[in-house]
């Protein structure tokens, strides 16, 4: 592997470059994570997955948004990285464990293509909680469950809870893109969420399918979104709307969640390898 070298791949159209820091002779800045992830001065991504060493698991994982902003999680992004360690000779198994800020995640790969590269990955996503203070929400009951608040002075109906990251599931009878992207960002960044949330407005199609769209913290509209997926998932669940095992369909495609009684997630989908690279000093050194 030369020094510098990177990998960029997608899970349902959601894409990261990921990076052995081990491999790079140079510091990823603020500032240069924003160069690397833009489409036109850089290489192009909703973030990066950088492999840094862990105490407690196999692998260590720091996952940056294109902003540079740090992500407590991210389930394409973990397929993906899973995806990287198997395809280029970190593993000594399918069964392996990830560190993301002190959170010990269990990965599987599932199925591997006739050049034996990974195609479809498991993760054991933890625990969906739902308790106000700890999603983070300020918010003045337990939880926020199926609750009427007004964004933007349009009142939506929402769920608040964190799968290692916070997100905010709002109700809808039906999808409208530009709903998403007038109020997305709204939500996102409303006082009643103090580390910001990912939002998501979702509608049940029946008790083993939802639609939804995506506003990602940090990044913005995305085609698909692991964490988003299992929030979707777990809020619909607690509500009743939805089985144990359900699919989520993205614009970028479908994840397969299953949520047992104690609100354990399991998430599997598909990853796809786009290119491999090396990073040009010309561009670091700007």
């Amino acid at each position: 592997m030369e020094t510098n070298f990177f990998v960029k791949s997608h899970g349902l159209g959601n894409c990261y470059i990921v990076i052995d820091s081990d491999k790079i002779d140079f510091e990823l800045t603020d500032e240069r994570v924003i160069r690397i992830c833009d489409l036109h001065f850089g290489v192009g991504s909703n973030g990066i997955l950088l492999k840094v060493p862990s105490k407690i698991a196999d692998f260590g994982l720091k996952i940056y948004n294109t902003d540079a902003s740090i992500a407590e999680n991210c389930g394409n992004g973990l397929r993906i990285f899973s995806k990287f360690l198997h395809d280029y000779g970190y593993l000594t198994s399918d069964k392996f464990t990830v560190d993301i800020l002190g959170r010990l995640i269990h990965c599987e790969i599932l199925e591997k293509n006739a050049a034996g590269k990974a195609i479809k990955v498991r993760v054991d996503m933890g625990k969906a909680n739902f308790v106000a203070k700890q999603v983070p929400v300020n918010f003045p009951k337990e939880e926020c469950i199926n609750e009427p608040v007004t964004f933007g002075g349009k009142e939506f109906r929402i769920n608040c809870v964190s799968v290692g990251n916070p997100h905010c599931v709002v109700f809808r009878d039906e999808l409208n893109q530009e709903e998403l992207l007038k109020y997305g960002p709204i939500i996102e960044t409303d006082k009643m969420f103090p580390n910001r949330t990912n939002v998501q407005f979702a509608h049940v199609v029946n008790r083993n399918l939802v639609e939804i769209k995506i506003w990602e913290r940090g990044v913005g509209n995305t085609l698909a979104s692991g964490s988003s997926s299992c929030a979707v998932a777990s809020a619909m669940r607690k509500n009743n709307l939805v089985d144990k095992d359900v699919t989520i369909r993205m614009p970028g495609g479908e994840l397969q969640i299953s949520i047992d009684e104690e609100w354990n997630i399991k998430m599997t989908g598909p990853v796809e390898e786009i290119c491999s690279g090396v990073f040009c000093k010309e561009m670091l050194l700007k």
